[in-house]
């Protein structure tokens, strides 16, 4: 069975809203996430990741869990991290075009959305309760 292997980051910023991209492919939302690539640890991978498709410069909090399911026959492994950006956004630089829209979101906004992973949703408001692990 293909394997599949990315990082994704759920990034808060002061008013509690969660960092989402939306894509072209679904106009589904989800966390900005992507593949690692060769000879990148998981974290290189989701701080371009993150930069790629929001503009945003982040730092890793922390690893938050490992997501793993099998989605069309590829097994998906994909490393959760808490980030904090650092500074403004300079804008989508989607090497791949599937990121159309960066937004900041409420929890209660992302109720509303149509979601490329819908799971995520739970995720993201278990980590919005959590303290912050240093």
């Amino acid at each position: 069975m293909k394997e599949w292997v990315g990082s994704a980051a759920i990034c808060f910023n002061s008013e509690c809203e969660v960092l989402m991209v939306r894509n072209n492919e679904t106009d589904g939302w989800g966390v900005p996430s992507g593949g690692i690539e060769v000879g990148e640890t998981p974290e290189e991978c989701c701080i371009r990741e993150v930069k790629e498709e929001t503009g945003y410069d982040i730092k890793i909090v922390e690893k938050i869990f490992v997501k793993e399911v099998v989605i069309k026959g590829i097994n998906v492994k994909t490393h959760y991290f808490r980030v904090e950006k650092a500074g403004e956004s300079v804008g989508i630089n989607d090497p791949d075009n599937t990121i159309i829209e960066a937004s900041w979101k409420s929890i209660s906004e992302l109720k509303k959305l149509v979601h490329m992973y819908p799971e995520d949703v739970e995720i993201i408001e278990i980590v919005a309760d959590l303290p912050i692990l240093q």
